[in-house]
C-alpha cells in the first residue's frame, strides 16, 4: 500500500465512519478517489488531515472542506444513481469527483477560473467522464444544466442563496453549511410543490464561499 492509500484508509476509518457516515457507496468513493490529486504538490502531505485544506494558488483563499463534513453532506444529499448534481464552489473538484461516483451527471462551478481549469484537468486524468466544471460565481450555479436533483455547497453561506434554490427540480434538495445564524449548521433545503422547506441537520463549520458572504454592516 502506498503512503497515500494508507492515509486514505485512515481518513475513512478515523474521520468519516466515526462521524456516522454509513453509506457504503460514499465510503467506497472516498476510498478510491485520491484526495491528494486535488491538492497542490507542496501541500499533498496535508491531503488527508481533518481540516479545511487551502488549495488556492492565487490571492483568494479556496478550500476543500474537511473529509468528515464532505462525507456527511454527501450522505444527507442521498444522491441516487440517476441523479443530476450541481456542486457549487468546487475549488479543485474533490467533492465533485466523489459525487461523480454516486450520480449520473455532475456539474461543478468554481469562481476561480484557474482552479476550475485544474479541476477539469484532474477529472480527465482520473477518467471521470460524467463530471464537468466551469468558471462561474457561486451565486449563479449553472442554469444550462438545471434543474438538478441535488445541489451541494462546497462550503458555507451567510445569505440565503435564492438563485440556487430556483435551479432545484421538484423534490430536489440542496445541502450545505448555513452560517446565517450562530452556531453555523449543516442544512438541507427541499423543494416541494414550488415551496422550499429548510431543516437543520447538525452543527458544522466551513469556509464561506465567495459571493455568499453577509453584506458588511455600516459602522459609525
Amino acid at each position: 500500500m502506498s503512503g497515500f492509500s494508507t492515509a486514505r484508509l485512515k481518513m475513512v476509518d478515523g474521520q468519516v465512519r466515526t462521524n456516522d457516515v454509513t453509506d457504503r457507496r460514499i465510503l467506497d468513493a472516498m476510498l478510491t478517489v485520491p484526495r491528494e490529486a486535488f491538492v497542490p504538490a507542496s501541500r499533498q502531505a496535508l491531503a488527508y488531515l481533518d481540516l479545511d485544506l487551502d488549495v488556492s494558488e492565487g490571492a483568494a483563499k479556496r478550500f476543500l472542506i474537511k473529509p468528515q463534513l464532505t462525507g456527511k453532506l454527501l450522505q444527507a444529499a442521498e444522491i441516487g444513481e440517476g441523479d443530476s448534481v450541481l456542486v457549487v464552489g468546487c475549488a479543485t473538484g474533490y467533492l465533485a469527483a466523489l459525487a461523480a461516483k454516486l450520480a449520473r451527471q455532475v456539474t461543478a462551478t468554481e469562481c476561480d477560473s484557474a482552479l476550475a481549469a485544474k479541476a477539469k484537468e484532474t477529472f480527465a486524468i482520473l477518467g471521470l467522464a460524467n463530471v464537468t466544471c466551469k468558471a462561474a460565481p457561486c451565486t449563479e450555479g449553472d442554469a444550462s444544466a438545471a434543474p438538478y436533483d441535488v445541489i451541494i455547497l462546497n462550503g458555507a453561506t451567510e445569505v440565503t442563496p435564492e438563485g440556487l434554490f430556483g435551479q432545484l427540480r421538484e423534490g430536489g434538495r440542496l445541502v450545505g453549511v448555513s452560517a446565517e445564524s450562530r452556531p453555523p449548521r449543516a442544512v438541507i433545503v427541499t423543494r416541494t410543490h414550488g415551496e422550499f422547506g429548510h431543516r437543520a441537520l447538525f452543527d458544522a463549520t466551513a469556509p464561506v464561499l465567495p459571493g455568499l458572504e453577509r453584506a458588511a454592516s455600516f459602522v459609525f
